[in-house]
């Protein structure tokens, strides 16, 4: 049984996401929170396994209540909001949400977005990925770039492909397909590869290949040899 809070300074919104996921068979709706320092307050408190979280919220705003869930607990945070802006997907995802979505899903759509957090996988929309990596790719790396490149040497070459590949959006499937090898294989990799340079998850896995400079924007110039 997974186990939700959900967070949002919106009565119908607290009370709709929590109507809706509390129905699913397979989760249970813990709690709610109406700012930011109570959802803080209540994922310490009843230690879920997912955080829905709305960014505007009085007081501490999801994206600094995002931050200090992440760092104070293992749940993951699924961030929606009615406004598609760059400067909350890229503080989302920095912070460490798992996901980010607009208001406007589908109730299966919310459902779902909770269990793919939940199994460990990562969700963005495609117009926030876009968003992300647009914004990546705008930001002035000569300071981070070479710290963060350095990181890399930690990787085996098999595991800095299979980050090229995850920063290109695939699945492990797919990169399964594209290495040649099974996928348990390919999850391994992902898990040492995480591991190795501490991030939670693929999300921030794209963004530390962009901001490492492995991976680089236009066309299918990814990267050195990626495809060999």
């Amino acid at each position: 049984m997974l186990r939700v809070l959900v967070a949002d300074d919106q009565d119908l919104f607290r009370a709709g996401f929590g109507l809706i996921l509390g129905s699913q068979p397979d989760m249970e709706v813990v709690g709610e929170a109406a700012d930011g320092e109570s959802a803080v307050a209540a994922a310490v408190e009843l230690r879920p396994d997912v955080v829905v979280m709305d960014v505007r919220m009085p007081g501490m705003n999801g994206i600094e209540a995002t931050r200090l869930i992440c760092a104070a607990t293992t749940a993951k945070v699924l961030v929606l909001t009615m406004f598609d802006l760059d400067e909350y997907v890229y503080d989302a995802v920095r912070a460490g949400a798992s996901g980010f979505l607009l208001k406007d899903i589908r109730r299966d759509e919310l459902a779902g977005a909770v269990r793919t957090i939940a199994a460990g996988d990562s969700l963005l929309s495609p117009a926030a990925t876009r968003r992300l990596l647009e914004d990546l790719v705008r930001r002035p790396s000569h300071d981070v770039a070479p710290r963060l490149a350095a990181r890399l040497g930690e990787l085996t070459d098999r595991e800095r492909e299979t980050l090229r590949l995850v920063a290109r959006g695939l699945s492990n499937a797919e990169i399964a397909t594209e290495l040649v090898v099974t996928e348990h294989t390919v999850k391994t990799h992902v898990s040492r590869m995480l591991t190795k340079l501490a991030l939670r998850d693929r999300v921030q896995a794209v963004a530390f290949a962009y901001e490492s400079g492995l991976v680089v924007a236009g066309g299918s110039d990814i990267g050195d040899h990626a495809h060999d």
